[in-house]
């Protein structure tokens, strides 16, 4: 069980993190995680604790619980990430301290990715085949420049050769060892985060029609055969690009100039070229980009985007949302609007006919100072004043202060 003391360096971990991401103070964030993580609801802290926040609207308030939702599940996914890499005695230092300092979700998985379990590919038949080390070699001598072997290709190769391992020939065993290469380039973290950014910044979201799909795809008439910048996309458009593909009409992807790419990768991966085995290295590069790359690229911007525009519809959805319950209920008529109070009292604001402020007070009828004659004059004399035709008096939900008035 965590101390008091761990618990409050969380806290204090996680806000910097969310302060610099929102861009508020330390201070506020820390204060207004400690309210939630108490059970008070947005509305009562909006409302009740100001003091204590430093002011904080039901905006601010929500982009941190959100904010904190999303650290938790990173903390927690850290704490299986570490469990399961721990239990197969890999887990370094380093790799350790590696993890522990990830902010990001994407960037921990890419951590993760070479140590997760994995179904059984063709990498994990070449690895049980005894041709890691060839691997191995095949890796240290391609990222070497300028250096070679010393030695034939047929000569390295049949130490590799095991009729009992299912290695007949050296063919086989180059193959094998290449497979293995491939998948270690492809989980290589550096690697994806280089691809995904070249992804976002050259690459094109695509839209298509399924086979067979065309009678059905009217509706979907302007992504038939669509593509545009996937740094540009607007969020409505990809959002009814995968309306149309969970409906199994369109298909939807990423594409990129793979030559451009491989121009890029090969020298990366392989910057040794007067190594003996250069030429089936490099035709591995352009093997694990269409295999293995390009497949995780793709579902990694993806899904980023689709986040992304989520997040964007819901603040549209909420911006006209408050445009309409902020609309006069009863037409466009002069209204006060009471929220009733105890000890703090009860809150009075007056709006005109199109819902713009005019003025506010505070008046304290009920106890402990029951000043109901001071609170009658107030009210009629905003009454006279402002020509109120309408009063609207809340139930005070949401607070441990209020009660209907």
């Amino acid at each position: 069980m965590a101390t008091k003391t761990e618990i409050a360096l969380d806290i204090q971990a996680i806000s910097k993190v969310i302060a610099a991401e929102l861009n508020l103070p330390i201070k506020q964030v820390v204060s207004a995680i400690e309210l939630l993580s108490d059970g008070n609801t947005i509305p009562f802290i909006a409302r009740y604790r100001k003091e204590v926040t430093g002011g904080l609207d039901e905006i601010a308030l929500r982009a941190i619980e959100d904010a904190l939702e999303k650290a938790n599940a990173l903390a927690a996914r850290k704490v299986t990430v570490l469990k399961t890499i721990d239990e197969q005695g890999l887990l370094t230092t380093e790799l350790r301290k590696q993890i522990e300092a990830c902010t990001d979700l994407h960037t921990l998985e890419a951590i993760y990715l070479p140590y997760k379990p994995k179904r059984r590919t063709r990498a994990t038949i070449a690895r049980e085949r005894g041709l890691q080390p060839l691997a191995d070699l095949l890796i240290q001598y391609g990222s070497l420049v300028n250096s070679k072997l010393g030695k034939s290709k047929d000569d390295l190769l049949a130490t590799f050769i095991s009729k009992a391992k299912e290695v007949p020939d050296g063919e086989t065993a180059l193959q094998g060892a290449l497979d293995i290469v491939a998948e270690h380039w492809s989980e290589d973290a550096d690697t994806r985060n280089w691809m995904t950014k070249h992804a976002f910044s050259q690459g094109r979201i695509t839209s298509q029609v399924k086979r067979g799909k065309k009678e059905e795809a009217e509706k979907f008439e302007l992504y038939v055969d669509h593509d545009e910048p996937a740094s540009k996309i607007p969020s409505h458009r990809l959002l009814a690009m995968m309306r149309g593909a969970s409906e199994g009409v369109l298909k939807i992807g990423v594409a990129m100039d793979d030559d451009q790419v491989l121009a890029q990768l090969k020298p990366k991966l392989v910057p040794n070229r007067q190594f003996e085995f250069y030429q089936e290295m490099a035709a591995t590069v352009e093997d694990c980009y269409s295999r293995l790359l390009m497949p995780a690229t793709e579902s990694s911007v993806m899904q980023t985007l689709k986040e992304k525009a989520d997040e964007e519809a819901i603040s549209v959805f909420g911006k006209n949302l408050q445009e309409l319950l902020m609309s006069p209920p009863a037409g466009p008529r002069v209204t006060i609007g009471i929220d009733p109070g105890f000890r703090t009292g009860c809150k009075i604001a007056v709006v005109d006919g199109t819902g713009k402020f005019i003025t506010n007070t505070t008046i304290y009828p009920t106890p402990p100072k029951s000043d109901t004659a001071t609170a009658g004059r107030v009210l009629l004399d905003l009454i006279k004043k402002h020509k109120v035709e309408l009063i609207a008096i809340g139930n005070g939900t949401g607070s441990r202060e209020t009660d209907a008035f």
